[in-house]
Order: C-alpha cells, then sequence, then structure tokens
C-alpha cells in the first residue's frame, strides 16, 4: 500500500466525523432561515420601492449601494474570518447587522434610510457568507464537500421557497413593509441554530503537513485558474444581477394589486429548481469536473433572458423563472467547491472566496446600475436584451477559459 501523508490516519479524523454528524442538522437548520430572511432584499426591495414612486434607475442604484457595499468589504472580511478561529462569532454579527438593515428598510421608505440599509446589508452579508462556507469545512472531510455543498444548496432554497412564500403572502395581505419586519424577525430562530451548532465545532485542528502551510497572498492573486474562474463569475453576474429585479419592476407596473404574489412565485420556482438539482450538481462535479457542470448551468442565462424580453403577460415569467434555478444551482454550488479546489492544504479558502464575492459585487452593482439606465431610456426588452448578450459572453468564456479544477483524487 503506498505511504505518504495522504494515506496516514489523522488522528482528529473520528472527533471531526462524531461533530459532523452532531452539527450536520444544525448547520441545515442555519442554512435554512438565513436564506429565509435574506428572501426579502432584492425582488422584494424592488416592489417595495416602485409601489413608493421609486423609478427604475433609482431602484438600480440602490441595489447597487449594498453591492458595493459588500465589494468594498469582501477581501478583508475573507482575511478575518480565515484568521478567526470562531467563525460562530463573525456569524453571530453579520445577522444581528443583517437584522438591523432589514428594520431599518422597514421604518422608512425615504432615500437615505434605504440606502444605509442596504450598505449595511451588504457589509453584514458579505461577513456572513465566508463564515459559513467556513463552517460547512469545518464539519465534514474532504471527500464529501462537494455532497455537503449540494446539501447546503437545498436547505438554503427550501428557505428560500418558505421565505418567499411567507414575504409574498405578507406584502400581498397586509403590506410591502411588512416583508422586512418579517426578515428580522426571522434573524432569532437563524441565530438559535448557529449557537446549536455547539462550541466543540471549533476545537478540532486540521493536521499539520510538512512544507509551507499558508500561501502566500501574492500567490493567490496571481492564481490563472482564480482569475479565469473570477472572470467567468464576473460575467455571470453581470447577466444574472439585474434579471429579476428588473422583471419585477415590469410586473409591478402591469398587475400593481398582485405583484407581491406573482413576485413570489417568481422567487419560489427557481429555488424549487435549486433544491432539487443542488445535490445532483455536488455529485457531477465530483464525477464529470466543475467545468462541465458550471457550463450547462451557464447557458441558462442567455435563454432566460431572451424570454423575459419575449414575454408580456406577468404569469408567464414564473415558468421562465425556471431556468434561473439552474444557473443558480451550478454556480451556487461551483463556488465554494472550486475555491476549495484551489486552496488544496495552502489555505487561503476565505480570501479567495472574498476575492470571487468582491468582483461579484462589482459586477452585481454594475448589472443593476446600467441595466436600470437601459430601462428607463431605451425600454426593458431592450435591457434585457443586453443581459442576454451579456449570458453569451459567460457561456464562452466558461467553455474555452475556464480549466478544470477538479483534484486527480476526486476524478479517481
Amino acid at each position: 500500500m503506498p505511504e505518504g501523508p495522504e494515506c496516514q490516519k489523522d488522528p482528529n479524523d473520528s472527533r471531526i466525523r462524531m461533530i459532523s454528524s452532531g452539527a450536520s442538522r444544525g448547520l441545515d437548520w442555519l442554512l435554512f432561515f438565513v436564506a429565509d430572511l435574506q428572501t426579502g432584499f432584492g425582488p422584494f426591495l424592488a416592489v417595495y420601492l416602485t409601489a413608493h414612486h421609486w423609478t427604475a434607475s433609482e431602484i438600480g442604484f440602490a441595489l447597487a449601494v449594498g453591492s458595493v457595499s459588500s465589494t468594498v468589504t469582501q477581501i478583508p472580511a475573507g482575511m478575518i474570518v480565515d484568521a478567526l478561529r470562531r467563525k460562530a462569532t463573525a456569524a453571530t454579527v453579520a445577522l444581528v447587522g443583517i437584522g438591523a438593515s432589514a428594520m431599518l428598510m422597514a421604518w422608512s421608505p425615504e432615500i437615505w434610510p434605504v440606502l444605509l440599509a442596504q450598505a449595511l446589508h451588504g457589509f453584514a452579508s458579505c461577513i456572513l457568507s465566508p463564515a459559513l462556507a467556513a463552517l460547512t469545512i469545518g464539519v465534514v472531510a474532504t471527500a464529501a464537500l462537494p455532497e455537503r455543498l449540494g446539501r447546503n444548496a437545498r436547505f438554503a432554497a427550501i428557505g428560500g421557497v418558505v421565505g418567499a412564500a411567507l414575504m409574498g403572502a405578507c406584502g400581498s395581505f397586509i403590506s410591502t413593509c411588512t416583508v422586512f419586519w418579517l426578515a428580522a424577525l426571522l434573524c432569532a430562530p437563524a441565530l438559535l441554530a448557529l449557537w446549536s451548532l455547539g462550541l466543540p465545532l471549533n476545537l478540532p485542528q486540521m493536521p499539520k503537513v510538512t512544507g509551507p502551510t499558508r500561501e502566500a497572498i501574492r500567490g493567490v492573486l496571481s492564481d490563472r485558474r482564480l482569475l479565469a474562474y473570477t472572470a467567468c463569475a464576473v460575467l455571470f453576474h453581470l447577466a444574472n444581477a439585474a434579471m429579476l429585479p428588473l422583471a419585477a419592476v415590469e410586473i409591478t407596473r402591469r398587475v400593481d394589486d398582485r405583484a407581491s404574489l406573482i413576485i413570489a412565485a417568481c422567487v419560489l420556482v427557481p429555488q424549487f429548481m435549486v433544491a432539487l438539482l443542488s445535490p445532483l450538481a455536488g455529485r457531477m462535479a465530483r464525477r464529470w469536473g466543475r467545468r462541465s457542470v458550471l457550463l450547462v448551468g451557464f447557458c441558462a442565462l442567455p435563454a432566460r433572458a431572451v424570454l423575459l424580453a419575449m414575454v408580456h403577460d406577468p404569469l408567464w415569467v414564473i415558468p421562465v423563472q425556471a431556468l434561473d434555478g439552474l444557473g443558480g444551482a451550478a454556480f451556487g454550488v461551483m463556488t465554494p467547491l472550486v475555491a476549495a479546489d484551489l486552496s488544496g492544504r495552502g489555505g487561503r479558502f476565505n480570501l479567495r472566496l472574498g476575492i470571487l464575492g468582491a468582483a461579484v459585487g462589482l459586477a452585481a452593482a454594475a448589472s443593476n446600475v446600467v441595466t436600470g439606465l437601459i430601462a428607463t431610456n431605451l425600454g426593458a426588452q431592450t435591457a434585457f436584451s443586453a443581459l442576454a448578450l451579456m449570458g453569451v459572453c459567460a457561456v464562452t468564456m466558461v467553455g474555452l477559459g475556464m480549466p478544470e479544477t477538479r483534484p486527480i483524487e476526486a476524478a479517481a
């Protein structure tokens, strides 16, 4: 039998498996409630602001403020979470910040409270995402990571479904501002689920290996595979970020009284698809490789944009949104998985996630601002056509410029 570090038993392995088994259910509930409370930010925000007579360009600017806020703090946040031993502390602070931003949003639809809430939400979210990813890596073995990330996406999608249903009902039958009060209220069970993971989750240490154990930051920044995936992520969000908010604005203008219910359905359908497809995406990433799964998911982008430009009945937007679930499952599972592939034994996982998050935030901000301007001046159909063109560019980048990152042992 071959000798070497990879063939030796890790003395902490049984302890990590025990902790993983005990924390798995708590991690499921945490992701469920986090997705619940995050559902209020995005399409429901567009409905809320449109109901208070904001223009498409003003809504795009408000959404961009949140994206820019998270972009500015993504890389420092990743480095901080990498350095922290207790990842749950970072997640707790982030959840409290998200709850505060939701209450501020519900308190007033005026420009400055909305922009302040968006900035706070962006900052808190960029802390929460790497903290949750780090907690996930802490409870599973490397070989099981693709399946666990698929499970994460499934529970997040189910939480998004429940959150969209609750918020759609509140927005339709009570008022649009109750969506954000509900989001703030959902922070409480999310914090309980986080604390249920328990302090032992922070105790196991990764086995020490010979040689350099910490990759230099310069090496991370010059990694061509990371740069290639960053380009793919940027193009994906340039095409995707503004698509549903733009559709939400058009739906609200056409059927103001039923807008919240239709938007809720537009969120529910892709979440069902993500819940269905994410575990499959994790398994297929281990079998086929990361790039093949990404290529399938990215192909949904231009098709969805073209269909949204063609449909005029708001109800037809709902089945078109199924394509969003296909792209969301692929990107949501592959992003932390690719970051883990590239980090390997050198660490810097959260720094890589921070770099990707910063690039995605810039792309989302640009997508919302530019699409809002195009829609205001040239019409929604032209804006959807521009998003479709960007989706074609994203597919091309994955097909021609993205290298395979799956480790050789995982392929075997």
